[in-house]
């Protein structure tokens, strides 16, 4: 049986795509921050689908998380065949008013645990020439995002960097694709206080989206239909509408 660990899969789009391999039969491996949450989404998952999941507790946006998360994982003895690098965090403000320790926890979380999370376990999986990885972006990736600006950075750098270890990949047998979801009807906006912009999808419908596309090695996953006609735009006018809309929270 495969087995696919999912980062920040408590929630939101992680949790829907924990239950999209489940259903499939996959053995899945949870990591959360909170443990409340973590272990609550674990029995709600075995729960459905009866098979056991394994969870793992650890902050990915401290320095060394990931390390810490991977030789956790590597001491229990489990191979893990597919990555889900799904752990991710925003921060909605002028640049100026967000301060130094928030912005380096998103982007210690936002990039640096997903680089090394990749180099680790792409290290495994060129080894048995097999094996795939699944990067969170989003359709902010296209884009920069006047208040919103590090968060919006810090996916236009995912997406880079998984394109680019896509074709590097390629040629040890392992897959890389990017999944650019847009507006999502997650905690973010609980954290941020606000209600999901209309428009807003559920989680469960673009983790099915992106279960689809993943397992045909589709390179970028952009669910919805509007989320793909909206890039035609012109960047000046995304730009303009994507600050509009962080000024109405």
């Amino acid at each position: 049986m495969e087995k696919v660990l999912i980062t920040g899969g408590s929630s939101g789009i992680g949790y829907e795509l924990a239950r999209s391999f489940s259903k499939r039969g996959y053995e899945v491996i949870l990591h959360g921050m909170n443990s409340t949450r973590l272990l609550a989404a674990k029995e709600k998952l075995e729960k459905e689908f009866g098979r056991s999941v394994l969870a793992f507790e650890q902050d990915l946006s401290q320095p060394g998380g990931a390390k810490a998360l991977y030789e956790k994982i590597s001491q229990s003895n489990l191979r893990v065949d597919i990555l889900v690098n799904n752990a991710g965090m925003g921060l909605m403000d002028p640049s100026e008013k967000i301060d130094f320790e928030g912005d380096e926890a998103l982007m210690r979380l936002n990039m640096i645990a997903l680089v090394q999370l990749c180099k680790l376990y792409l290290t495994e999986m060129y080894q048995r020439s097999s094996g795939k990885v699944l990067n969170l972006a989003s359709v902010a990736a296209f884009q920069p995002g006047p208040f919103n600006s590090t968060y919006f950075a810090s996916k236009s750098f995912v997406l880079s960097y998984s394109r680019a270890i896509r074709f590097e990949a390629k040629e040890h047998g392992v897959q890389v694709c990017t999944l650019c979801p847009g507006t999502t009807k997650t905690k973010f906006f609980e954290r941020e206080n606000m209600a999901p912009p209309p428009g807003a999808v559920e989680p469960e419908f673009v983790a099915e989206y992106c279960y689809k596309k993943f397992m045909q090695n589709k390179e970028i996953i952009i669910p919805g239909l509007i989320n793909r006609l909206t890039l035609i735009l012109p960047v000046s006018l995304r730009i303009k509408l994507s600050a509009m809309m962080a000024k109405l929270r």
